[in-house]
């Protein structure tokens, strides 16, 4: 692969160093580091002039220096006259920023209508870096690729979800998969009709973020293996919540299957005393510390997926058919 540079950000390095190696790449030289005033300072240690540049940098850890660190990383290589320079960010940072919550009714503005809209913002900045495509992976919202003004190819996860369960879940013909809200139902269906299984929802009603106040389950569960699946999870009270729902439904095992393990706060915990046989996440964020903590935790490598993504763009090629027939 000629005339194509691979950086890789440090919020997760693992993850680049796995696409480089599928790519046959060595990754690009880059020092980071800080001032002792915690500015970000970037040096490109090699030339990207009409180079392709590919940055991998997620959503993840310390998020605000991991995006400035990013944005830092576009404009040097923007400047140094590469060709072209895509982002690759598997974990969209401030994706669930996308829309102001709560209008008011009868023409009264609520408190909640002066609420920004994050996502919209960190398009901008990227965009104004000097970016000229971005690579995700599950976008908490689809509208997010419409704040952009340049290309956003935005992959999923389904083809190594449907591997893992498979190779996984011996009783996956007798499965269900389930969302935790309403607004997966899309996500699940998909999953439920390549699998030729049924499918049921849970919905959820919150008194305010990252707690939920009352549950309903849509759908018939008893004496079958129930699958979770979502674009993430933070604190995980929703899937936990969810997952005693399920059993308490009558279902016989119930299993989690999340793109974007975020866990924070008291998520490892309430993993620990779920009834889940396993929570399995892609590793989109690195959770080798959380998984020595919480044994329920297992990941799938997604690298191929992303590496795909990124010879095809730079072959000029679809990345779309990525979709449902990537092989992993």
């Amino acid at each position: 692969m000629p005339n194509i540079v691979l950086f890789s950000g440090s919020s997760h390095h693992d993850l680049s160093q796995r696409v480089a190696d599928r790519l046959g790449l060595e990754l690009g030289k880059v020092v980071t580091k800080k001032f002792s005033n915690q500015e970000t300072s970037v040096e490109i240690g090699e030339s990207v002039r009409g180079e392709d540049v590919y940055i991998i940098q997620s959503g993840c850890g310390e998020i605000n220096d991991n995006l400035m660190e990013l944005l830092i990383m576009i404009n040097a290589c923007k400047i140094a006259s590469s060709s072209r320079v895509t982002a690759v960010i598997p974990c969209f940072p401030y994706a669930r920023q996308d829309k102001k919550d709560k209008v008011g009714t009868n023409c009264v503005i609520s408190e909640g209508s002066r609420a920004p809209i994050s996502a919209k913002l960190v398009a901008n900045m990227l965009s104004v870096a000097g970016a000229d495509h971005i690579i995700t992976m599950d976008l908490h919202a689809s509208q997010i690729q419409g704040f952009f003004d340049i290309p956003v190819d935005n992959l999923y996860a389904e083809p190594a979800v449907l591997q893992w369960i498979k190779e996984n879940i011996l009783e996956w013909r007798n499965c269900i998969i389930v969302s935790p809200d309403a607004g997966g139902a899309k996500r699940v269906t998909s999953i439920a009709d390549r699998l030729n299984v049924e499918f049921a929802l849970i919905h959820k009603e919150r008194k305010k973020a990252n707690e939920v106040d009352r549950m309903v389950l849509v759908g018939d569960v008893k004496d079958r293996v129930a699958i979770l699946v979502d674009d993430m999870a933070d604190t995980c009270g929703t899937i936990c919540h969810a997952a005693d729902k399920l059993v308490s439904a009558g279902a016989t095992k119930v299993y989690a299957i999340l793109t974007h393990g975020i866990f924070s706060g008291p998520a490892i915990s309430r993993i620990n005393n779920a009834s889940f046989e396993a929570v399995v996440v892609t590793n989109t964020i690195p959770q080798e510390e959380k998984m020595k903590h919480c044994p329920k935790i297992q990941f799938i490598d997604i690298s191929m997926i992303l590496a795909e993504a990124i010879r095809r763009t730079h072959n000029g090629e679809s990345v779309s058919y990525l979709f449902s027939h990537v092989p992993l």
